[in-house]
């Protein structure tokens, strides 16, 4: 296989299907239907793996990838499941840190073509089976499974895990999964599964409550998450990240109640080398420190909200380049902006990405100082000649930005 074949593969499997990362909405699938018949074509090997289920608004990487760290560390095999990719697709399927084989993405998306035709998967169905087939061929020990988007009729949910969490429910993805916090949660609480521990990691009690009723009636134990005290800290940056920690170590006790070994020492080096372990990027991610250069890719309100609230802890001045996809509200973003700051506004480079030629009456409304962009790379280029060594740049409002960031400048920073 060369890297033209693997590049063919992959651009078949983008363009071809429903894809949400490009597309948005019109190729969102909800139901397990089709995940269903694509499972069972394969003879099943989520049934064949132990899984652990995480989903919620924000914190789905963070938690998973802490967790495979601290698994890693406790001399476990793990699998991890995450979604959208920054860079490369196979970013969104690992194995100790290491991304899914190129030649297994390319003989598998083979295979994808020769499904039966009453099965229609989207992009993020034919994924899931990849990830499902790959993690039981390496013969992983664990496999963290991240909810792509919702939670009851996500495909992921086909799974049976050992646990499942919640990380927090925020209003994201509302013209798909409902318009008030009570219908979004309804929806993510939809992973909780017959006798399956359910851990709850939002400290909103509306939200608590939903999800510990729908344990109720599943019989799943509920443990709180907000509950817990810990003094671990965790080299991924970001205040939010206590939350996420807490989330964690509810998962590590209920492990350990099945009989997994995970000491003290494998939680407190798991957290702590969290990047080294997992190759995990994007969530306060520093990119340089002359000048200080933060990557996050936090992209709805309530994660915008302790994105800015950090930035404007810092003080220095500040560079800020950020974009957005079609289905953003960006009226809300601007009432968040940090302070002592000059904006630049640029289009990811996806279907979805949004110019802001289309939202500058917002940005004119907002009485700041900022420029357009065609790209993020542009923008970020105009920010580096401006910035000085006593201030920083920081990239964000959307994955699709960072990962036009990083695509751009990662291996120069090497």
């Amino acid at each position: 296989m060369t890297q033209e074949q693997y590049q063919e593969a992959i651009d078949w499997l983008f363009v071809q299907m429903p894809n949400y990362q490009l597309d948005g909405q019109k190729a969102y699938k909800p139901g397990l239907d089709n995940i269903t018949k694509l499972c069972a074509f394969f003879g099943n090997p989520q049934d064949k793996i132990k899984c652990i289920h995480i989903g919620g608004t924000n914190g789905k990487g963070s938690s998973s990838n802490m967790l495979a760290s601290v698994l890693q560390e406790a001399g476990y095999k793990v699998g991890l499941y995450n979604s959208p990719h920054l860079i490369d697709f196979t970013e969104r399927i690992k194995v100790n840190g290491k991304n899914c084989h190129k030649e297994f993405v390319f003989d598998f998306i083979q295979k994808l073509k020769n499904i039966p035709e009453d099965i229609r998967p989207s992009f993020f169905e034919f994924t899931t089976i990849m990830a499902f087939e790959y993690f039981h061929q390496q013969q992983a020990d664990f496999a963290l499974i991240e909810v792509g988007l919702g939670g009851r009729l996500d495909s992921t949910n086909i799974i049976t895990p050992l646990v499942s969490a919640i990380t927090n429910v925020q209003l994201d993805h509302q013209n798909i999964l409902g318009d008030t916090i009570e219908e979004i949660a309804g929806e993510k609480a939809g992973i909780i599964k017959k006798n399956i521990p359910i851990i709850s990691g939002d400290e909103n009690e509306v939200v608590k409550n939903i999800i510990k009723e729908k344990a109720a009636q599943e019989n799943a134990p509920f443990i709180d998450a907000t509950l817990l005290h810990t003094e671990f800290i965790s080299d991924l940056k970001g205040n939010y990240q206590q939350k996420n920690i807490r989330v964690v170590l509810a998962i590590v006790e209920e492990l350990k109640k099945l009989q997994f070994t995970i000491s003290e020492e494998n939680l407190e080096a798991g957290l702590l080398n969290v990047h080294q372990n997992t190759g995990f990027i994007g969530r306060w991610f520093e990119f340089s420190k002359n000048p200080l250069t933060i990557c996050d890719t936090g992209h709805n309100q309530a994660g915008l909200e302790y994105v800015f609230s950090q930035l404007n802890s810092i003080d220095k001045h500040k560079h800020v380049i950020l974009g957005f996809v079609n289905d953003k509200k960006i009226d809300e973003v601007m009432s968040l902006l940090p302070e002592n700051s000059e904006f630049y506004f640029a289009k990811p480079s996806v279907n979805r990405g949004r110019h802001p030629e289309d939202y500058e009456n917002l940005l004119q409304e907002a009485k700041i100082f900022y420029k357009i962009f065609n790209s993020v790379q542009e923008a970020y280029l105009s920010a580096k000649e401006r910035c000085t060594n006593e201030e920083m740049i920081f990239i964000g409002g959307s994955n699709f930005v960072v990962g036009d960031f990083l695509e751009k400048n990662l291996e120069i920073s090497k």
